[in-house]
């Protein structure tokens, strides 16, 4: 099973529209696809048509009264099933701060999972957090999206600071989105990462409208626009994806033994 999470410490860069994306073309090539919207918002869950509600909510989670099994809702989308948002991970790092090893419970929860899914994706709130450090220990790749700023790549630099002294570090896969070629600092932005990174995805995501419209089909890209550039886009960086997690993603079978 492998695991990668849409992770960024910056808000607003495309996670939930790239997890979205991603978790159904994994679908749509045969994998058994997990999509775990961890995000207390519920834009994900919103996205793929499933109320964001989990019973007990994340305390049931986390304290064990509830598997993770037990959360999972089917889609609409062959292959692709979700664990929703629930509002009460909104204080999800309290509940953590009070577990037993707190930044290994994702992982753990995760562990049963292994025989039932060969892909789980998971969509992170932004920040550094409890939440966030679970994530880095359960995934095996980070999927980070950045848009083409300065700012936006400060971020990349303080997540690999925020990674680099784990002890199995998982690997960063960044790409970029909201691209408008017009611009000439998005252009600067992106030859420049590239002269400096060897981990940077060729494929970049397209600052499109139609990326907006998945809030109002709430359906993924390529159910609505099949042939439009973006899903293209998307198409190729999942094959960039599949090419690398299936070289190097870290395996999580097990990881909820003791």
């Amino acid at each position: 099973m492998n695991t990668l999470a849409t992770y960024n410490i910056k808000g607003g860069v495309g996670k939930t529209t790239s997890a979205v994306n991603l978790a159904y073309l994994a679908a749509r090539d045969g994998r058994r696809t997990l999509l775990w919207d961890l995000d207390p918002q519920g834009a994900a869950s919103y996205l793929l048509r499933v109320r964001p509600r989990v019973k007990g909510g994340g305390k049931a989670l986390v304290r064990g009264k509830r598997s993770l099994d037990q959360a999972v809702k089917v889609t609409e989308f062959d292959g692709l099933d979700l664990v929703p948002a629930d509002f009460t991970y909104r204080n999800l790092d309290l509940v953590l701060d009070e577990a037993k090893r707190p930044t290994q419970r994702i992982a753990r929860l995760l562990g049963p999972m292994a025989d039932a899914y060969d892909v789980v994706i998971l969509d992170c709130p932004p920040g550094i957090s409890l939440v966030s450090e679970n994530v880095v220990h359960a995934a095996g790749t980070l999927l980070v999206p950045l848009i083409p700023t300065t700012l936006s790549v400060r971020t990349l630099e303080q997540l690999g600071e925020f990674v680099r002294d784990l002890d199995h570090p998982p690997a960063l896969f960044p790409f970029f989105t909201m691209v408008d070629g017009r611009k000439r600092l998005h252009r600067e932005v992106i030859d420049d990462l590239r002269a400096h990174r060897d981990d940077l995805a060729t494929t970049v995501i397209p600052a499109l409208s139609l990326v907006e419209q998945m809030a109002v089909h709430r359906a993924p890209l390529p159910v609505f626009a099949p042939r439009s550039r973006v899903t293209r886009s998307y198409e190729d960086l999942w094959a960039e994806v599949t090419a690398r997690a299936g070289a190097g993603a870290r395996s999580r079978r097990g990881a909820g033994a003791s």
